[in-house]
């Protein structure tokens, strides 16, 4: 039975068997247990099977999917029709799990900050690798001082090891998107910058963003009375604009603000 992608859903199924076993070999899944999201017509469930996996679970949001998939895997796999910006990845699995997804590209931002930003304690993963618009990826990836270089960068490279593996072409997919796909493994770093909660990062970022082109001066005179002081301690050059600062300096800049208001 032919499934056709909805659009809805921002569905591109992934067809090229040999990005997918490139895909697959990535990490060693064998006798681990592994999450995939958004696993389509399940071609790349394929490949993670024959790596032998502890377990395999796939979260899809599309019911008609889900049935084509408990068809051909049976209880091979083990699937969950949810939206997974609605469930709780901590209750999948005892253990820690390798995560492989093609991210729907017009929520992809919007699952990794979940999994990543808004988490305050322990990881439930070990890894993730999954596959952005480039254009997204380009900025997770970007290092201070470009042009890319955000809020996201920012937030993803806080508490990850980040690195780009390669770019896809439109031709893997079916339906072709109109744009270029990149895959991006992520790991969890053993040490990263402290701060008490991840929404001041957020909100001291958001501050220095919204007037990216302007230098620094302004934004940390919003949120410190002593700003000069706080430039000062910080070894901060206040005719900086905000991608010339490091993620270090907006970790300092928010454990000053903590401070300020605890």
């Amino acid at each position: 039975m032919l499934i056709k992608p909805k659009k809805s859903l921002g569905q591109n199924f992934l067809i090229d068997k040999n990005i997918i076993k490139k895909i697959v070999t990535i990490s060693k899944i064998f006798n681990k247990d592994v999450l995939e999201v958004g696993p389509g017509t399940g071609n790349l469930t394929e490949y993670i099977l024959k790596e032998k996996p502890n377990k395999i679970f796939l979260i899809e949001k599309d019911k008609t999917l889900c049935d084509q998939l408990q068809l051909k895997f049976q209880n091979k796999v083990e699937i969950k029709n949810n939206d997974i910006l609605k469930i709780n990845e901590k209750n999948i699995s005892g253990n820690k799990l390798v995560v492989f997804g093609n991210l729907p590209y017009n929520i992809s931002t919007e699952i990794i900050c979940k999994w990543i930003l808004k988490l305050e304690e322990d990881f439930w993963f070990s890894e993730l690798i999954l596959m952005f618009q480039k254009e997204v990826a380009d900025r997770i990836i970007s290092k201070t001082n470009s042009s890319d270089y955000g809020r996201l960068s920012i937030f993803l490279n806080w508490k990850m090891n980040v690195e780009k593996v390669f770019d896809i072409s439109p031709n893997c997919f079916y339906p072709k998107p109109k744009i270029q796909s990149t895959l991006i493994h992520f790991t969890p770093k053993k040490d990263y910058y402290k701060i008490k909660k991840s929404k001041n990062l957020e909100m001291v970022t958001r501050i220095f963003f919204n007037q990216k082109r302007k230098k620094i001066k302004k934004p940390l005179k919003q949120l410190f009375i002593n700003y000069q002081e706080i430039s000062e301690k910080l070894k901060l050059d206040l005719n900086l604009r905000p991608q010339n600062l490091s993620l270090e300096s907006y970790c300092n800049i928010v454990r000053e603000y903590e401070k300020l208001k605890s």
